[in-house]
This record gives C-alpha cells, structure tokens and sequence, in this order.
C-alpha cells in the first residue's frame, strides 16, 4: 500500500475517533472537547489537502447521481465544521478564550449544537460512501472467506445498525439535529462506555445505509455494474 494511502487511512480514522469523543462533551470536560474540536479541524484541512485531486475536479465531468450524492455529502460536512468552528470559536472558554469573542452566545450555542450532530450524521454517512474500499483492503488481508462468514458479518453489520436506530431515538440525536431540545442531556452517572457504544452504533446504522445505497446508486449508474 502506498504511503499516501496510509496516511490517508490513518487521518480518516483519527478524525472517525475525534468525531466519537467530540460527542461526549461534557463527559470529558469542555476543555479536552475544544481541544479535540482543534485537533479535529487540523485533520479535516489535512484531508481535504491529502484529496485535492478530488476537489480540482468537482467542476469537470458529468454529474451521475452516485457523483451527485458524493456531493452533496462533502458541502454538507464543509457547512457544518464551518458552523462548528464558529460558533466554537465564540463559546470558547478554554483552547482559544483569548479571542474574547462575546457577541452572539446564545445564537453560537443553537449554531454549536446542530452543526455538531448533523455533521455526526453526514460524517457517518460519507463513511459509509467509502465503506467498500475498507472492504477490498479486508478482503486482500483476509483473503478468501467462506461464505457463510460473509453472510454472518453481514448479519452482524444488520444487528448492530438495528440498535443503532434505537440508539439514535434514545439519544434524542434527531431532536438535537432539528432543535426539538434547546440542551444536550448528559448521564453523568452512565459509564462513559455505555455511551461510546450507543454513538457507536449510531455511526455503523448510518455506514451501513449509506453503503448499501451507495451501491445501488452505483448499480443504476449507466456504464456501472
């Protein structure tokens, strides 16, 4: 494998890891989010630049829905770091306070808040759009699998994006996204890995819809089998 590819692979999945534990807020204290807030726009500028190539080319070619639905996704997640970033800048009280920004809490805050879980969302789900070339690396290393082990890493993939569903409306996730609930609720008595397991799962749900129909919009892709 190429060291690009490498890197690549390693960005993606620091930025997959931050993503995780940005959602634990003030489980981790607000101190250690804003700096994994940070730490998570140096790896998103990283890998746009490691995908440059990608970027220089949106403008050239033919648009097929597979393309159009790639897209989307990347506008998407670049409106909402920028939301984040934003409006984290504003509420900053530790990393980056010495920019003594005052105007607009109330507003950063509402801004915070859907920026962050709807770019968990669309995260998740640009993940899953790339799904099927961390499958092709797992099939070079694995090699050759019986197919009763495929179709039992697919039911597993199944049951846990079913509890990711379930995850997701006990998260409350949707309300946050649309502001249903103007604060995030916190379990300061739950165990930290109850926690992660739920966002976990919530993440494979959305990998696993945005896969699969990726791959049908790739099957319907004239040209595309």
């Amino acid at each position: 494998m190429k060291h690009k590819a490498i890197l690549k692979i390693v960005v993606d999945t620091g930025m997959t890891v931050m993503l995780l534990f940005l959602m634990t807020y003030e489980l981790i204290g607000e101190a250690a989010h804003e700096w994994l807030g940070i730490g998570m726009f140096v790896l998103f500028v990283i890998h746009h630049i490691l995908n440059r190539k990608w970027i220089r080319s949106v403008f050239k070619g033919k648009y097929t829905l597979f393309r159009i639905w790639q897209t989307v996704l990347v506008i998407g997640i670049l409106l909402t770091m920028a939301g984040s970033m934003y409006s984290g800048a504003i509420l900053s009280k530790h990393a980056i306070s010495f920019l003594s920004i005052k105007a607009g809490g109330a507003f950063a805050r509402e801004v915070h808040m859907v920026s962050a879980y709807c770019g968990f969302v669309l995260m998740s789900l640009h993940l899953g759009f790339h799904w099927s070339m961390m499958m092709g690396m797992a099939r070079r290393i694995i090699k050759e699998l019986p197919i009763a082990g495929r179709w039992m890493l697919r039911g597993i993939a199944a049951l846990v994006a079913g509890y990711g569903v379930y995850a997701f409306i006990r998260r409350e996730i949707g309300h946050y996204m649309f502001l249903q609930n103007q604060y995030v609720f916190f379990d300061f008595e739950e165990p930290l890995i109850f926690f992660l397991a739920d966002y976990i799962a919530v993440i494979a749900l959305f990998v696993w819809v945005s896969y699969y129909f990726s791959k049908g919009l790739k099957y319907n892709t004239p040209g595309k089998t």
